[in-house]
């Protein structure tokens, strides 16, 4: 009986692992090539969301398990949003805008992104559409703010004429 009971304990403390890490439902994808996200992005005309990263930011977990995950299983968003996840102290590379190889640590200076989470809304060239939303110091209305910039960013992109 002891051992079925540590079983049990065992799952038990392995699924809430799981939930309170996010990993349960959709997941903001992980960026590695930003120049075919950026073509999907543009062919769907819908702007693409950089979420900036790190992996000890409790912020951005707190972020992603409240507003980001809840909008990718909301399927109003799939026509409105591209997201892809840059982990800032990861020293993976990716392929940028243009196709060359880069490390999110490098986008991240290049964008001038100090503060994680950063949310920037791009074009298919990497350009900011929209105004980047910095940080995280309430939920209550981040979704609100979110639906905003990403309103905002699908306007800039119809207006330029970068539409398919």
């Amino acid at each position: 009986m002891k051992c079925n009971i540590s079983k049990w304990i065992g799952l038990l403390v392995a699924v809430s692992g799981l939930s309170a890490w996010g990993n349960v439902g959709a997941a903001v994808p992980l960026a590695r090539n930003l120049e075919v996200a950026g073509q999907l992005a543009v062919s769907d005309c819908k702007p693409l969301l950089l979420e900036f990263s790190a992996m000890a930011c409790e912020y951005c977990r707190l972020l992603e398990i409240e507003v980001l995950n809840p909008t990718l299983l909301n399927h109003d968003y799939d026509g409105r949003v591209l997201m892809q996840k840059l982990l800032i102290d990861r020293p993976d590379r990716l392929k940028g805008f243009d196709g060359a190889p880069v490390s999110a640590e490098q986008l991240a200076q290049k964008y001038r992104v100090f503060v994680t989470p950063t949310l920037l809304f791009v074009d298919a060239r990497g350009r900011e559409l929209a105004e980047r939303m910095v940080g995280v110091t309430t939920l209550d209305f981040y979704g609100g703010y979110l639906d905003i910039a990403l309103e905002n960013a699908r306007q800039k992109l119809r207006t330029r004429g970068d539409c398919d």
